[in-house]
């Protein structure tokens, strides 16, 4: 649990997301490849590849000759958050606003009269306009917070919508007024960074909570913290395929996790699963000199993946909202997703081997579906199977809070898919 809240302190941003789970493959002996270049793999080899700042590939070559395919799982990088847009200084009732805009579907009333950090990636001039210098940015501290109205001013707050050009825009400060004193958002990121302000070409900044992940529950059960959806994800497939399970059996010729990003607003994006990188990178793979005698449709074919994003898990005071028979409960392990409409595309047969391989291993499990008439979201997994169309399945842990700025989870229930992923991915 300590590598988990690791990770959720870590991935502030999708590009903090990228820099830890690289710096954890690196730290446990796995090579960083050149997307650019031929990969030049051996056999037990363990890789990794950073196509774009916010996408990270890893893999391991189990048995080049091996009679099986890939072993797949995915899981995305981004969260729900606000965005800051470029230009972004305003000022109203002598206090300095930042304009935003919000990113995925997020639950916004949860962000008023919070700590605001920002943190993501600055674009800086050099000599070659080409060739911009990327800095990882993070104000460590909270600049900002989003104010709520008091509901004297506004009988109708609690009921109405908000609008966000409006009622989410952050504030950063007081007008000063001194000519001396930059007060502009750009010109505090160059002071920070020790920059020259002109030298700021572009920036990608997310808003995160300036707040600790925190155990919680009467026996500690629960964990409360941002970005669950979908980092313990990420920190499971990551730590997955790190972690030695024991297991001399290797089922998979390959091991690969696919961490993409922009899942909240669609995946369709070149680092999103609704793009050609993954492809892009098992082609790299069979050009490679080790695989010069492989099959590669014949290894896609015997190919699997596992679709790893967060579950609704069943809300105690909305239980209605829960379909009568599938329940994803908390605390009960790690659960397989199932839809008709195929949103969630776990078939019968990657069912049937996710139930064996949980009752093989003591892994506890549930399944569960929508409630008729209310569709969930849709993940990974149908995209990315539709690219390569092999047995796919979607999984994860169940939360209450999805989307909101600070989510709960049950501490077991990703012990239990660490373990499942840590089983998938040797």
């Amino acid at each position: 649990m300590t590598e988990l809240i690791d990770y959720l302190k870590a991935a502030k941003s999708p590009y903090h997301a990228v820099e830890f789970a690289a710096g954890k493959l690196k730290e446990a002996g796995f090579e960083n490849l050149d997307f650019t270049k031929e990969f030049e793999l051996k056999e037990g080899g363990k890789y990794y590849c950073v196509p774009y700042p916010t996408a990270l590939f890893a893999f391991k070559v189990n048995k080049a000759d091996a009679e099986n395919g890939m072993h797949i799982a995915c899981a995305h990088t981004d969260s729900p958050t606000f965005r800051i847009k470029p230009n972004p200084d305003m000022k109203s009732a002598g206090i300095n606003k930042l304009n935003v805009e919000p990113y995925g579907g997020m639950l916004k009333r949860t962000w008023f009269d919070r700590g605001l950090g920002a943190a993501g990636t600055v674009l800086l001039r050099t000599e070659d306009p080409y060739n911009p210098k990327a800095v990882l940015f993070d104000t460590e501290n909270p600049w900002f917070i989003i104010p709520s109205l008091a509901p004297h001013m506004d009988r109708e707050i609690e009921s109405r919508s908000l609008d966000p050009q409006k009622e989410l825009l952050p504030v950063f400060g007081l007008v000063s007024g001194a000519e001396d004193e930059d007060e502009s958002f750009v010109g505090l990121i160059a002071e920070k960074i020790g920059a020259k302000k002109e030298d700021i070409l572009d920036y990608d900044f997310s808003l995160y909570l300036c707040e600790e992940p925190v155990i919680c529950g009467s026996k500690g059960e629960f964990l409360l913290a941002s970005r669950i959806d979908n980092i313990a994800s990420v920190a499971a497939l990551t730590e997955g395929i790190i972690a030695d399970a024991g297991n001399d059996q290797k089922d998979a010729k390959l091991s690969i996790i696919a961490l993409f990003d922009n899942e909240e607003i669609g995946s369709r994006t070149k680092q999103g699963a609704d793009s050609n990188i993954l492809n892009a990178i098992v082609d790299r793979i069979y050009e490679s000199k080790l695989f010069a005698n492989a099959n590669k449709l014949s290894d896609v074919s015997r190919t699997k993946i596992l679709s790893v994003d967060g579950a609704h898990g069943v809300h105690p005071n909305y239980a209605e909202k829960a379909d009568d028979t599938a329940k994803a409960l908390m605390g009960k392990g790690v659960v397989f997703k199932t839809s008709a409409s195929q949103r969630y595309v776990t078939d019968p047969a990657m069912g049937a081997i996710l139930k064996a391989l949980c009752e093989k291993n003591d892994i506890p499990f549930s399944r569960q579906a929508n409630k008729s008439g209310a569709p969930g979201g849709q993940t990974l997994g149908p995209i990315i199977s539709s690219y390569l169309p092999v047995p796919a399945a979607d999984l994860g842990v169940p939360m209450l809070g999805m989307h909101s700025v600070k989510e709960t989870m049950c501490i077991k229930d990703y012990e239990a898919l660490f373990k499942l992923m840590n089983i998938w991915l040797q």
